[in-house]
């Protein structure tokens, strides 16, 4: 039986998997201070976003620390080097979220493209106002994607079916595979100045950090509606705000930030045509669901034998 930690919540059926396999779970928030005085008291650790898993927080953890599961995919808020240093396991959830974040994405370029919660949010308030709503048809239109895995991949496919031309930057995607999924393999110079929409789905690394940043800013079209759903840093958010104010860029629907929650300082919120959700890529029950028990069945799995399943920090 193992001791484990769960602080940005956990599905109920994620929970049940744990419990139902002997281990002691305990269920909670806790502040950055307490924390670190209470994780030595545990084998493993689940979080999602909130909890920052940093070097401190892994060495208040000893030798009692053996796992960190995080339910979901980025795991840009655990230091994977003071992890590996330190002896303890990171592992992900990859496939629990993916319909779920390209479903958001899609909807996403929909609102982006229509105008719809700013509409919405006019005519609550009384107004019924179409001239300063008027929207553009994605059919037509070529839609830029960054990264071509499975959530990436879903979204091609979709907004193939919608009318839309799809093109992708993706070091990784071969020629057979582009050929096989109608999709034209470009270079991320050539990505920006050619995409009506562009959506964003890769890591938050050193190389993806500010990708798009005042520079590659100026080499999009004006008419360029960015959609990221993937994660916070990919999109340098002061300069895109200056483009958004200064009509450079169209339009923008961001549902990840570098700073969350989204401060209330954020040039962002001063933009008409930026539309913002609180990081609800994966916030579906469903999504909850498969993450909770993906991760569950993966620590389940090492406390049994030693097994280790999607650990994004043991080769």
């Amino acid at each position: 039986m193992a001791r484990i930690l769960v602080t940005d919540g956990m599905a109920d059926d994620g929970i049940s998997t744990l419990v139902a396999a002997g281990h002691e779970v305990d269920n909670r928030k806790v502040t950055e201070s307490e924390l670190l005085e209470i994780i030595g008291q545990y084998d493993g650790l689940v979080v999602r976003s909130a909890t920052q898993v940093t070097d401190a927080v892994l060495a208040a953890g000893g030798e009692q620390l053996k796992v960190v599961g995080r339910a979901g995919v980025g795991v840009d808020n655990i230091d994977l080097k003071a992890a590996t240093q330190h002896g303890v396991v990171i592992m992900n959830a990859p496939l629990g979220n993916i319909l779920s974040a390209a479903e958001h994405t899609i909807g996403m370029l929909f609102a982006v493209a229509r105008n719809i919660p700013q509409a919405h949010h006019k005519l609550r308030s009384g107004t019924w106002d179409k001239k300063s709503f008027i929207g553009v048809e994605l059919h037509g239109k070529t839609l830029g994607v960054v990264g071509l895995g499975k959530i990436g991949k879903h979204v091609a496919q979709v907004m193939q079916a919608a009318g839309m031309r799809v093109i992708t930057y993706d070091p990784f995607l071969s020629t057979e595979v582009a050929e096989q999924l109608r999709i034209e393999s470009v270079g991320l110079d050539e990505l920006p100045s050619t995409s009506d929409f562009l959506t964003f789905h890769v890591p938050l690394t050193e190389k993806t950090k500010n990708l798009i940043n005042a520079e590659r800013i100026q080499t999009l079209k004006p008419s360029v509606r960015l959609v990221n759903v993937a994660r916070g840093g990919i999109i340098d958010e002061d300069a895109l705000a200056e483009a958004l104010n200064s009509g450079t860029v169209a339009a923008a629907a961001l549902d990840v930030f570098s700073q969350e929650p989204l401060p209330a300082t954020s040039p962002l919120h001063g933009c008409q045509n930026c539309i913002t959700t609180p990081h609800l890529g994966a916030s579906t029950a469903e999504a909850q669901i498969n993450v909770s028990t993906d991760i569950a069945e993966g620590f389940n799995l090492f406390f049994a034998d030693g097994t280790i399943v999607n650990s994004v920090n043991v080769q």
